[in-house]
C-alpha cells in the first residue's frame, strides 16, 4: 500500500540522515525516524479517508434519490484510493455488493461480497446467504463465524446464522449458535424466543427485526408484500385517528 511504503521510506531516510549525516546516536535516530513514520502514516490515512468519505456521502445521497447506478459509479471511482490505504477496497466492495444484493441483482452482488470488509457484518451476512443458495454450506458457516468474530454483539447476526443453519436442515447446530449468542447477549429476548422455538420444533420468528431482516431477502416475496401492505394499512389508520 502506498501509504505504508511512503511512510516507511520517510522513516528510513530520516534515520540515515540523523545517524550518518548528523552523527546522532542510533537510538535517538531510531526514535525520530519512528515518529516521522507514525506522523506520515496518520496524515496520509486521514487525507485518503477524507476523500473516500466524501465519495461515500455523495453515493449515499444518490441512493436516497433512487439514483442507484450513479451511486455505484461513484463508489467505483473510490477504488483508486484502494492502493493507498488498507481496507478501503474491501469497504467499497461491501457497499457495492450490498446495493446489488438489496436490488436483487445477486449475480453482480456476489463478486463484490466475496471481497467485502469482514467488519461489515451485513455484507458478510449477505455473502453467507449467497453461499447457502449456492449449496456451499461450509463456506456459509465459515463466513458467519468470521462475521461473528468482529460483530458478536449483533443480535440479528446470531439469529441470521441460526436461521440459515435451520434452513439447511441443521437444527441442532442452529440451537448451539443461539445458545452461544445468548452468552454474548444474555438479555436478548429475540435470541431467547427463537431458541425456545427451535427446541419446540417451531419456526424462528424474524419479523421483529423489521427492514434489517427483510434486506436479506430470505422471506418469500408474497410475505414481504403482505407485511408492507399491513404497514401501510396501519399508517392509514393512524392518520384517520389523528383526524
Amino acid at each position: 500500500m502506498y501509504n505504508l511504503l511512503i511512510s516507511l521510506g520517510s522513516c528510513i531516510v530520516v534515520f540515515l540522515l540523523c545517524f550518518f549525516v548528523f552523527d546522532v546516536p542510533w537510538w535517538i535516530s531510531f526514535l525520530v525516524a519512528m515518529l516521522v513514520f507514525s506522523a506520515a502514516y496518520i496524515l496520509i490515512a486521514r487525507y485518503v479517508m477524507k476523500k473516500v468519505s466524501a465519495i461515500m456521502e455523495a453515493a449515499g445521497r444518490d441512493l436516497q434519490g433512487q439514483r442507484i447506478e450513479k451511486a455505484i459509479r461513484s463508489l467505483q471511482d473510490a477504488f483508486r484510493f484502494g492502493l493507498w490505504q488498507f481496507s478501503i477496497a474491501g469497504q467499497i466492495h461491501s457497499q457495492i455488493g450490498m446495493i446489488y444484493y438489496m436490488k436483487r441483482d445477486f449475480s453482480n452482488a456476489f463478486g463484490h461480497l466475496e471481497k467485502c470488509f469482514a467488519k461489515n457484518w451485513v455484507a458478510m451476512g449477505m455473502l453467507a446467504i449467497s453461499y447457502m443458495k449456492r449449496n456451499k454450506k461450509e463456506k456459509m458457516v465459515s463466513t458467519f463465524e468470521k462475521a461473528i468474530q468482529w460483530s458478536s454483539k449483533e443480535s440479528l447476526l446470531w439469529n441470521l446464522f441460526a436461521y440459515c443453519l435451520n434452513e439447511t436442515g441443521d437444527t441442532e447446530k442452529a440451537i448451539q449458535i443461539l445458545e452461544k449468542g445468548k452468552k454474548k447477549l444474555p438479555g436478548d429476548e429475540r435470541l431467547s424466543g427463537n431458541l425456545e422455538a427451535l427446541k419446540s420444533g417451531k419456526k424462528m420468528k424474524m419479523k421483529s427485526f423489521g427492514d434489517m431482516w427483510l434486506q436479506f431477502h430470505l422471506e418469500r416475496q408474497s410475505v414481504v408484500m403482505k407485511q408492507q401492505a399491513a404497514a401501510l394499512g396501519g399508517m392509514a389508520r393512524r392518520r384517520i385517528i389523528r383526524k
